[in-house]
């Protein structure tokens, strides 16, 4: 399905029935990682798994920043006019559901996994695999990796929604850096995943249906 927001093209997929839920993918990946978890979701949620824009069926840009992916959201809820929305964002998804959850009343829950607030908020050896991919390929996608977000603790003190901040203990995220988003937005409640990695609960598995289920009791 297609939703035209900001002057773009967003595709989604739309599943189940029920309490609006939103799912937000990572860097460089599509709706797709979300097929196994949508599968569990859709029996209480009405799923709705965005392309961001310049990812999957959405339309391609030149230049990738998480505010405008973050405006498109708001535009998209707003659009279809969901309101008590379930809101989860892995990685760059999460960047982008931290940058908009401060600015709307739509957003009832939200689940943050893999996010950071800052370029370095990655471990540095991340932080220069995805370096070294661009010098020898520059692309959009490892461009926003490098120089954004800047996310800053007054910035997640305006998060007003019930939040689930959540990693693996084997992430590319800094633990300190996850830790620090869960601290700063009130009342939120931090998860550390055990031997999982940066997507190994989230890309194509059923266990992040579980945590959002367990969340939304």
């Amino acid at each position: 399905m297609d939703a035209y927001v900001n002057g773009i093209r967003l595709w989604y997929e739309q599943y189940g029935e029920g309490r609006p839920l939103v799912l937000l993918h990572g860097n460089g990946e599509d709706h797709s990682i979300f097929d196994e978890a949508m599968g569990v979701l859709g029996e209480r949620f009405t799923c709705f798994a965005l392309d961001s824009r310049g990812h999957g069926n959405s339309d391609p840009v030149d230049k990738l920043h998480y505010a405008d992916m973050a405006d498109d959201l708001l535009a998209f809820l707003s659009a279809l006019d969901l309101r008590d929305v379930v809101l989860c964002g892995y990685s760059d998804g999460g960047i982008v559901a931290l940058l908009a959850a401060g600015q709307t009343d739509r957003i009832a829950d939200l689940i943050v996994c893999g996010a950071n607030t800052h370029p370095h908020g990655l471990r540095s050896e991340a932080y220069q695999e995805i370096w070294q991919e661009y010098c020898q390929s520059p692309n959009i996608y490892s461009a926003v990796m490098l120089r954004e977000p800047h996310i800053s603790e007054k910035d997640l003190s305006t998060i007003r929604c019930r939040t689930l901040v959540a990693a693996g203990s084997r992430d590319i995220i800094r633990e300190e850096d996850t830790r620090l988003i869960a601290r700063s937005i009130p009342g939120a409640q931090l998860m550390i995943l055990p031997g999982e990695d940066h997507g190994s609960y989230i890309c194509h598995s059923d266990r992040i249906a579980h945590i959002i289920l367990n969340f939304c009791k």
